[in-house]
């Protein structure tokens, strides 16, 4: 049995008056260049503000997204990156300690840290969810990061 996930509706998503920082991975910058490119489009359809802020890898992701996150500048940091396995087992040390760093960041500063991070096998994956559409990950990880900004203001 497969299970989908519920979309959330875009209609009650609002961005007015809300401030976004986007960190992005420049390693695989075919695939983060339209994960970036989605983020932005669907975060300033909605009124937000938007800054991007541009890292070598996804292993720098979460330094940048602490440090913007520290700032109380932004409602939420959404980091995009994308890893795709190889022949060693350097992608899954990359991944996790990513993936680890940047809870880290959100637990650490109490700001969301979205995880846009592709970790796919190849390279046909990882255009696949990097897609025009409403596939795109990017995209996704916008409409997480307005959720996730206004459930903050009422917790």
């Amino acid at each position: 049995m497969k299970i989908r996930s519920k979309r959330v509706s875009t209609n009650n998503l609002n961005g007015r008056g809300r401030r976004f920082a986007v960190v992005v991975a420049r390693f695989n910058a075919p695939i983060t260049d339209v994960l970036r490119d989605a983020c932005v489009d669907t975060l300033t359809a909605h009124g937000a503000g938007v800054r991007v802020v541009s890292v070598p890898g996804a292993f720098e992701l979460p330094l940048a997204a602490q440090r913007l996150a520290q700032s109380k500048k932004y409602d939420a940091v959404i980091a995009l990156g994308c890893v795709i396995r190889g022949e060693t087992p350097h992608d899954r040390y990359i991944s996790m300690e990513t993936a680890r760093g940047l809870g880290q960041a959100a637990l650490t500063t109490g700001v969301p840290v979205l995880f846009g991070v592709l970790t796919p096998l190849n390279e046909r994956q990882a255009r696949a969810r990097a897609g025009r559409g409403p596939n795109n990950k990017g995209a996704e990880a916008a409409l997480a990061a307005l959720e996730m900004a206004a459930l903050m203001e009422t917790l």
